[in-house]
């Protein structure tokens, strides 16, 4: 395939929960080629997407398996788009050893950005990142939210490195005049999920009768979104004019850790056995986000419930 026979969007982390949702996106809603590169670690999972797509996709997508820290330019030389969704993103890993979070998510994104500044054709560099860069809004004593201006205030190593990333792809845009798009996404939730996640863990604890561990009180305030809702703006921000911004993602559903794991147990109609264990390093107690820009550049939209993600997952499992 040369650049000039196709169009070519280049997914890194593109096995991942999200971004597997994102390359699922873009072959069935345009007519990109894509290239995923991606190492394949525990957190990447190809039949995401080969065991959810037609096949008559599969002709349209590549494959590379690869460190990002590793990519060439030879890798991504072809590429209109670079969409980065690689990262190390177990918060209690980062806590436990934060020294691949700073290889994936910065060194890796360094040589992302180094590639990318090299390439003529290329449009957008896309940095998939979180609402974590902005800290913990319990800090500020208010019902604050953060908007795109807001202070960066990473807690952990995680959010930390992706903070670092952001910056380093708008000193990109400034010296080198790499396009970009960064956005900041909510908490996912959706098919798929790395079973170690918070959704997918209370479930299936919940569904064998196991403890559940509660951190704290319980009472941390998470905004949640629906993986497709997340991975559909993230695609029509790359392919849009918007150049140079950072976007907030967020979908106004506000829930505490608590009330989520008594929604599960209520539905699936058992007992929630409860254990407490202290509280992480570096666990935020709120986050919050100001999605105004974004709704406002791509309109205003309806989100996919948690609730109703929990309902339908229910009503399947007792089909099988």
């Amino acid at each position: 395939m040369t650049q000039k026979d196709s169009k070519l969007i280049v997914v890194t982390g593109g096995w991942g929960f999200i971004g597997s949702r994102f390359v699922k996106a873009v072959l069935e809603n345009t007519s990109y080629n894509v290239k995923v590169i991606d190492k394949l670690t525990y957190a990447g999972k190809r039949i995401r997407v080969y065991n959810h797509i037609d096949p008559k996709y599969q002709m349209r997508l590549q494959e590379l398996r690869k460190d990002i820290s590793d990519v060439s330019f030879a890798d991504v030389a072809q590429a209109e788009y670079i969409v980065n969704f690689a990262a190390e993103s177990h918060v209690d890993n980062s806590i436990k050893d934060g020294k691949p979070f700073i290889k994936s998510n910065i060194e890796g994104v360094f040589n992302l950005l180094e590639r990318a500044k090299k390439i003529e054709g290329l449009k957008k560099f896309v940095q998939v990142s979180t609402d974590e860069v902005y800290g913990d809004m319990y800090d500020l004593r208010g019902r604050q939210y953060a908007d795109e201006t807001f202070k960066l205030r990473p807690s952990s190593y995680y959010s930390a490195s992706k903070a670092s990333a952001d910056l380093l792809v708008e000193s990109a845009a400034r010296t080198f005049g790499v396009p970009y798009i960064i956005t900041r996404s909510c908490n996912n939730f959706g098919p798929n999920q790395d079973p170690e996640k918070f959704i997918p863990k209370i479930f299936k604890s919940i569904s064998k009768g196991d403890e559940v561990p509660i951190y704290g009180d319980g009472l941390q305030s998470r905004e949640w979104i629906h993986v497709d809702d997340n991975a559909q703006i993230i695609l029509e921000l790359t392919l849009s004019g918007a150049e140079d911004e950072v976007y907030n993602i967020g979908s106004g559903f506000h829930y505490k850790n608590i009330e989520i794991v008594n929604y599960i147990g209520g539905i699936l109609g058992k007992e929630v056995l409860r254990t407490k264990v202290k509280d992480r390093l570096g666990h935020d107690r709120v986050y919050r986000l100001d999605s105004k820009k974004v709704e406002g550049f791509l309109g205003e939209r309806v989100y996919q419930t948690l609730e109703g993600y929990l309902k339908d997952v229910v009503n399947e499992s007792a089909r099988v």
